[in-house]
């Protein structure tokens, strides 16, 4: 009886377990979905540099004292792993966070759709990257889950007019810029597994820390050479709004809480969330009374059925391997 209470227990704090991880997920994925529509409209008052500037300086001023509090002063010390986490820290918020939204800027209305496709085709992209540095091809299924995810991301870049796209400069470079950043967050979070040994919030706070005072050089440097501009006060308090939304829900909530749920679910189970964000986004502009393409919505169910169908490709794969390495084992302590 003893052991059977113990066993209930377990299987009761895995269950809640699992249901916080999903819950952490999903809001940073919708988070994630929103911040596209949200951001542009903060670009009326503001250019993406310095909103972006300003977002991540406040959650770093959000996530020190946090760490601080959680792990106290040894949580700060780099162990060596300045540079790589140094690295890490400006792909996500310099590259991701500062070209972004540049792109998405550059792009206009179409932009937000763009951004949010470009973000939720990082599974794919994640899965390219590990096939270039291991020289290991994928299989031939999850190939073509990422060649179907590629249409889909071109139909809503391209509105259907792949020709007139690649001869328009104007939209060409700004999405070729949205595709870096999106490298960048991906090589931000494969990174991770160099920090295993950390927290999420550790992880998180040092890297945002870092990458932020890169990004920030970068700006004032781009200020002083006259590229950019300081926005005046009174942008700043009429992109206040966007800029809350911005800081607490995509900035703090969505950081820390997808790199908790990724350790809660594994990343295999995280990524279907990543279907959320398109979907969100969708329906946001649509609410904003932006325009949305058949383009759009095609393109958005072709990267959904493509992440679905290889998440449940690799599970039974696992499955099987998981299987046979079972029934190996039954048979050599049979043979013994």
């Amino acid at each position: 009886m003893r052991v059977y209470h113990v066993v209930e227990g377990s299987k009761g704090e895995l269950k809640n377990s699992v249901l916080l991880g999903a819950f952490l997920c999903f809001i940073s994925a919708v988070s994630w979905g929103a911040m596209f529509p949200v951001a542009h409209g903060a670009f009326q008052y503001m250019d993406p540099f310095y909103f972006t500037i300003i977002r991540y300086v406040s959650v770093t001023i959000i996530l020190v004292p946090i760490l601080w509090w959680k792990e106290g002063k040894k949580a700060f010390r780099l162990e060596g792993k300045g540079l790589p986490l140094w690295f890490f820290g400006t792909m996500a918020f310099t590259v991701y966070n500062l070209f972004i939204f540049w792109g998405e800027d550059l792009l206009g209305e179409s932009g937000i759709m763009v951004a949010s496709i470009m973000e939720s085709l990082m599974p794919m992209i994640s899965i390219v990257i590990v096939w270039m540095l291991s020289r290991k091809s994928p299989h031939r299924f999850t190939l073509l889950c990422v060649l179907l995810s590629f249409i889909g991301a071109v139909l809503v870049i391209t509105k259907g007019d792949i020709r007139s796209f690649l001869g328009a400069t104007s939209d060409f470079v700004p999405s070729i810029i949205i595709f870096i950043a999106v490298i960048g967050w991906v090589v931000y979070t494969m990174g991770g597994e160099e920090f295993s040994g950390w927290s999420a919030l550790r992880y998180s706070t040092l890297s945002c820390l870092l990458g932020t005072v890169t990004a920030t050089l970068i700006v004032v440097v781009a200020t002083l050479f006259g590229y950019i501009s300081f926005p005046s006060g009174e942008a700043v308090i009429s992109a206040s709004p966007h800029l809350l939304f911005m800081i607490i829900y995509p900035g703090v909530i969505a950081l820390v809480g997808w790199n908790i749920g990724v350790s809660i679910l594994s990343p295999l189970n995280s990524l279907l969330f990543i279907n959320f964000v398109p979907v969100t986004t969708l329906i946001i502009s649509a609410f904003q009374g932006n325009q949305i393409t058949m383009f759009d919505i095609l393109g958005t169910v072709f990267i959904i059925v493509s992440l679905v169908s290889n998440n449940i490709f690799i599970r039974m794969l696992q499955k099987k391997k998981s299987n046979r390495h079972v029934q190996t084992n039954l048979r050599e302590s049979l043979s013994n």
